[in-house]
């Protein structure tokens, strides 16, 4: 039996040779050869082909014909509208060439449509979808639009129903907001109508196939190498630790690159809202949340996850993020002897942080004096680790804090490092250092009872790293 996918009123109609773009042309080169400060790696040279053909394919191809038919068969109808679709934009490339790809667009129909290029992209860091036809990406903590369309709303929304459904989760009229991962990790959020006003949403944050490493911080220097030392001590130490900044900051990145130097003999929990932790430890337990069904039942929060942890043997308790009353387990977990414990929180400072872990006790339903929830901060957390994404679009590490106690009803903290900017250079890079503020940290006593030993000469009042 001869399938065909090409609409009817299509067949034998091919699009008209592309007009040659100078300026896009002059683009894509220079993206070419730039550095990346977000994903470091290069652009994909067939990406714009990939896409223009794709794009041409949904305006030929039945979607709804894919779902009846094999790879094999696919592959043999697309193979001949992709062979004359080269041969009309008179595109030069060979066998191999071409049955590469070939099976990259295939790859494209098969898998997330229009947003595979975009995915295999490395360079990428984010893809926005606003409705069908149009998508932006974050390259080089710049947002800049994408060629990428969907053929329309509906194709859209297939596309966003199957990645939701991978994860067990669904988006609908009765349920417009979701959060989902790929199958990479990467975090994705939904929003379709009647919500959004002008068709669906899609946030894709994309990350690295490879973890990056506090190295590799160091190396793009978004973390000085001093500075590092002494957070690979802050973890062998068994400080418990609040990354804090604010969205898109790269918190999960830090958690991460700082979670590599815990010991493999510990057991870690993980709990998150959407799984996108990447732990490289042999003896890790991940916990996911579940939304509730479609008669609103089953949910499992966070907050049951965390109080779940304990039963659970760990070591080490990881919350990928504190949003609301699970706060106030987690700063539980860190006072009964699960030290080492880790989280993230969104705020602008580490002054910040310990307010909304503050909000976030009271969001718990439980009566508690402020003064016993400060007092439960205080001891609970050891170290505040502040990042942000400066007006360049590169992450840093703005600051790094300890917690001392409590003095009448505040709580008592001290800044160990910090960034200090100084300008702005002629490319609207940010200029600046880091700079100890010449405090001798209290927590070197601990450091030093584990083993690890961090030289005085970091925490020298002129000490400047770049």
């Amino acid at each position: 039996m001869m399938w065909q996918i090409r609409k009817p009123t299509d067949r034998g109609v091919g699009a008209t040779p592309a007009e040659a773009d100078p300026e896009r042309d002059l683009e894509h080169r220079r993206l070419m050869t730039v550095g990346d400060a977000g994903a470091f790696a290069k652009r994909d040279i067939h990406t714009d082909l990939k896409v223009e053909l794709h794009q041409r394919l949904l305006d030929l191809i039945n979607l709804s014909a894919l779902d009846t038919m094999s790879r094999a068969q696919i592959q043999d109808e697309v193979g001949d509208i992709i062979e004359e679709e080269l041969a009309k934009q008179r595109h030069a490339l060979n066998a191999a060439e071409r049955l590469l790809l070939t099976d990259q667009v295939l790859d494209e129909l098969l898998g997330l449509g229009p947003l595979e290029p975009l995915l295999k992209d490395a360079t990428i860091t984010d893809i926005l979808v606003n409705g069908h036809n149009q998508v932006f990406v974050e390259r080089y903590g710049q947002l800049e639009p994408s060629p990428v369309r969907f053929k329309d709303e509906r194709h859209l929304l297939r596309i966003i129903q199957k990645i939701v459904s991978a994860v067990g989760r669904r988006v609908d009229e009765s349920s417009p907001l979701v959060d989902a991962r790929l199958a990479d990790g990467s975090r994705v959020n939904a929003v379709v109508p009647p919500l959004a006003l002008d068709g669906s949403l899609l946030s894709i944050r994309k990350f690295a196939k490879i973890p990056i490493s506090l190295d590799r911080l160091v190396e793009i220097g978004s973390v000085p190498a001093q500075v590092a030392e002494v957070l690979k001590a802050i973890v062998g130490a068994r400080l418990n630790v609040l990354i804090s900044g604010g969205t898109g900051s790269g918190k999960t990145t830090m958690l991460n690159a700082m979670s590599a130097f815990i010991d493999d003999r510990e057991r870690i929990v993980t709990i998150e809202d959407s799984a996108e932790l990447q732990l490289q430890q042999a003896h890790v337990a991940r916990l996911e949340t579940r939304p509730a069904n479609i008669e609103g039942k089953g949910e499992i929060a966070q907050r049951d996850l965390v109080k779940n942890a304990l039963r659970m043997r760990p070591d080490r308790i990881i919350v990928g993020e504190v949003r609301s009353g699970e706060a106030f387990d987690m700063l539980q977990a860190m006072n009964t002897g699960h030290d080492g414990s880790m989280t993230t929180v969104h705020a602008n400072t580490a002054r910040d942080s310990l307010s909304r872990i503050e909000q976030m006790v009271g969001m718990s339903g439980i009566d508690i004096p402020m003064r016993s929830i400060r007092a439960q901060i205080s001891s609970a957390i050891h170290i505040v680790v502040q990042v942000a994404r400066l007006a360049d679009g590169r992450r840093r590490l703005l600051s790094l804090s300890e917690l001392t106690g409590m003095e009448s009803d505040v709580i008592t903290m001290q800044e160990i490092f910090r960034f200090r900017q100084t300008g702005i250079g002629g490319d609207g890079q940010v200029l600046g250092r880091f700079e100890a503020t010449g405090i001798r940290p209290r927590f070197l006593d601990q450091v030093m009872a584990h083993g690890k030993s961090l030289s005085p000469e970091l925490f020298r009042p002129d000490a400047s790293f770049d």
